[in-house]
């Protein structure tokens, strides 16, 4: 049964919908709202994904005191009883069903509103729900709050961690021994200077993070404040913190062939930098292929071998491809089955990329040749970053909505799904073969937050 005849047969009769219709109409094209400047969102309860049979709760704020709203999908009703009233706060909260048989998907939700008149539409996220499949041997161990990113070498793991909003005080730099976990060397970044309003400036909070192995290198971004740093892969030792501005909002930073590339979030450009001198380069310019929209980067991925890096696009849904040796840009690929695509995997035996949409929950899998879309494979609530396993051809997920860990085959096939710890938020392949995954928790009580992860398939 689809969501509308579920609703329609389950939620309401059509006596109820005229009624409900009735008690928040007044003449039309009157009393209309000036200046309205109403939020709506509509989220699972507890933070948890809105999933067939369960519940959603949608919010409202910045309405006008007394306001009247109802809400509609595809015209039926959502509310039982009278119209949900705005409280003296301008604010609401109310709590949906979704039946058991709604499909995954998002869901345009109208809310009509009354006395003064407006209307809004709230995306609602009707996420899938995966079954446990595949046997997996996992290793964890707890370390610190805020853990972002890891990365490795053959003799060490690099992870960030990064608490709270500005001004962020606790943050850490940790290298990790790649077998037991055991914490080598860890360091908490310099003070960095008053805001501009005179407010605290906390930390360089350390988010992405990188290795240069040739130089000795772990290249790390300082989100908050806009910029990047370099420490010693030996000791963790400050090599070079470069000033506040360099990079808008750096999110990854990986090296190939002497060079560190980092993105510049919602932004247009990869920041590129010398490795040896540890100076700026020229950046790479990226351009959106949709008419009028600028190319906004999330992750990236390189391809050693070929030296060409994927990047996508959060705020246009598209993958682009550069050629690393020449810094041009070489195809932009739409990607139409994806909203606000964050992640991003690539696979060189198939010439296959993956790419994760966080508020579509789902992995594409698009030819890089040709820019097909070979597959549309659901995954959880928010897919986040995707690591290529080359030892097992397939494509790990962290899927941090649903607390879960999925692996996809080029063709795909989900071979295996697991849950792994609250808000897995990024993960790499480990070179002999399963990933590295690293992940938040839902408060200081969450037993199962902020741990490292090492899994593998069982033979």
């Amino acid at each position: 049964m689809s969501l509308v005849s579920a609703l329609r047969t389950g939620v309401c009769g059509l006596a109820f919908t005229a009624l409900m219709a009735s008690a928040a109409l007044s003449d039309p094209f009157t009393n209309l709202a000036k200046g309205f400047e109403g939020q709506m969102v509509a989220e699972g309860l507890n933070r948890a994904p809105i999933t067939a049979g369960g519940s959603a709760e949608v919010r409202g704020r910045g309405f006008v005191p007394g306001q009247t709203v109802v809400l509609r999908q595809n015209g039926v009703v959502l509310t039982e009883g009278t119209p949900i009233t705005a409280d003296d706060k301008g604010e609401f909260r109310t709590e949906i069903a979704i039946p058991e048989g709604a499909e995954p998907g998002l869901y345009p939700v109208v809310a009509e509103i009354a006395e003064p008149g407006y209307a809004l539409t709230v995306d609602l996220k009707i996420s899938p729900v995966l079954p446990d499949v595949g046997a997996l041997d996992i290793t964890s161990q707890k370390l610190v709050p805020g853990l972002y990113q890891v990365a490795e070498t053959p003799d060490a793991l690099y992870v960030t961690s990064a608490v709270g909003r500005p001004p962020v005080t606790e943050s850490k730099l940790l290298k990790l021994d790649p077998q037991s976990f055991e914490i080598l060397a860890e360091i908490t970044p310099e003070e960095a200077p008053d805001r501009p309003d005179g407010r605290d400036g906390g930390v360089f909070a350390v988010y992405g993070v990188g290795v240069e192995e040739t130089q000795g290198q772990v290249w790390v971004t300082n989100t908050r404040q806009d910029t990047v740093a370099v420490y010693s892969a030996e000791d963790l030792s400050l090599i070079k913190q470069f000033e506040q501005g360099a990079v808008p909002h750096p999110r990854d930073a990986l090296a190939h062939d002497g060079k560190v590339y980092v993105t510049a979030t919602f932004e247009p450009t990869i920041h590129v930098f010398d490795a040896a001198t540890l100076e700026e380069l020229a950046p790479i310019e990226l351009s959106s292929g949709k008419r009028g929209e600028t190319f906004g980067t999330a992750s990236m991925h390189i391809d050693e071998a070929s030296g060409t890096l994927y990047v996508v696009s959060l705020d246009t849904d598209e993958v682009a491809t550069v050629d690393l040796a020449s810094g041009e840009e070489t195809a932009v690929t739409p990607l139409p089955l994806s909203k606000r695509t964050i992640g991003v995997g690539y696979d060189a035996k198939t010439g296959r990329i993956f790419t994760a949409g966080v508020n579509t929950d789902n992995v594409l899998i698009v030819d890089a040749a040709t820019g097909e879309t070979l597959h549309d494979v659901p995954v959880g609530s928010g897919p986040l970053n995707i690591a290529f396993d080359t030892e097992n051809d397939l494509a790990w997920v962290a899927v941090r909505g649903s607390d879960s860990l999925v692996a996809v085959s080029p063709e795909g096939e989900v071979v295996a799904k697991t849950q792994i710890g609250s808000f897995p938020n990024h993960l790499i392949a480990a070179s002999d073969g399963g990933v590295y995954v690293v992940n938040k928790s839902k408060g200081q009580d969450d037993a199962t937050g902020d741990h490292i992860s090492r899994v593998t398939l069982k033979p």
